[in-house]
């Protein structure tokens, strides 16, 4: 099972379980995702979420494997899918805790930050790889990386598509804490289960109120998001930065690419 879910006494916790590819999200891991956090917010038993990795990484962003061959409908099929995935880790009435250690890249990036809470192992490496297949970021990247870091770090972050290091966003505020690694676990379960003795409503109330100061709403900017994905995807660019990915070189983007 790509994506397990376990439970031990009032918490749950999500696992992504690709280790051999880093945990880097296909079609069916994002499909589980959906139906697992559809499973802990029907189940009143669980009170509330750790979302965490196999191996040694958090999630190395989507699997490039299935990448540059869309045509418009698959584009789009693929960003809805996407953002039922995001909206359902985010839209939860639970708290939610990301355990990340390892890569932490692209979309993945983009689920720890839909959770309420992020403790990073020293050994996290967070990137927004999307410039270096000729992608815009998707999950929601922009919209929270915004919210915490301001329009023009986030920016930087962006188009830089350079690594940021688990004591960089702990400095940013991206994480709440940093742990060793072989404390990462452990902590996470801790955290996790002092949040599930708080207020349930309260909580569930609160992170209502905490989405509601932000304009757009991050339904709203996942509209935009869509569109400028599937533009992105159908382009030369992408299929260039997928070549070059696959083919282990740096992307020519700045040669004549044909549309």
């Amino acid at each position: 099972m790509p994506v397990e879910l376990i439970r031990a006494g009032s918490v749950a916790t999500v696992r992504l379980c690709r280790p051999e590819k880093l945990n880097a999200l296909d079609e069916e891991m994002r499909e589980q995702l959906i139906e697992r956090f559809d499973e802990c917010a029907r189940d009143a038993s669980v009170r509330a979420v750790v979302l965490t990795g196999c191996g040694r990484g958090f999630c190395s962003s989507g699997d490039v494997s299935s990448m540059g061959h869309f045509t418009p409908e698959t584009a789009r099929k693929r960003l809805r899918q996407a953002h039922r995935m995001i909206l359902a880790v985010a839209n939860i009435d639970k708290p939610v805790v990301a355990s990340v250690r390892g890569p932490v890249a692209g979309i993945g990036w983009s689920l720890a930050l839909a959770c309420d809470l992020v403790v990073a192992s020293v050994t996290a490496k967070f990137i927004q790889v999307f410039r270096n297949v000729g992608l815009v970021p998707d999950g929601g990247s922009v919209y929270f990386l915004t919210q915490i870091l301001g329009v023009q770090r986030a920016k930087e972050i962006v188009y830089s598509a350079r690594p940021v290091s688990a004591q960089e966003a702990l400095s940013h505020g991206l994480v709440m804490e940093v742990v060793p690694d072989e404390e990462l676990d452990a902590r996470s379960i801790r955290l996790a289960e002092t949040l599930a003795e708080g207020p349930q409503l309260s909580f569930a109330i609160s992170k209502k109120m905490f989405k509601s100061m932000y304009l757009p709403t991050l339904e709203n900017f996942l509209d935009t998001e869509a569109w400028a994905q599937t533009s992105c995807l159908l382009g030369a660019e992408h299929r260039e930065g997928v070549s070059a990915f696959l083919e282990k070189r740096r992307p020519a983007f700045n040669r004549d690419l044909e549309q």
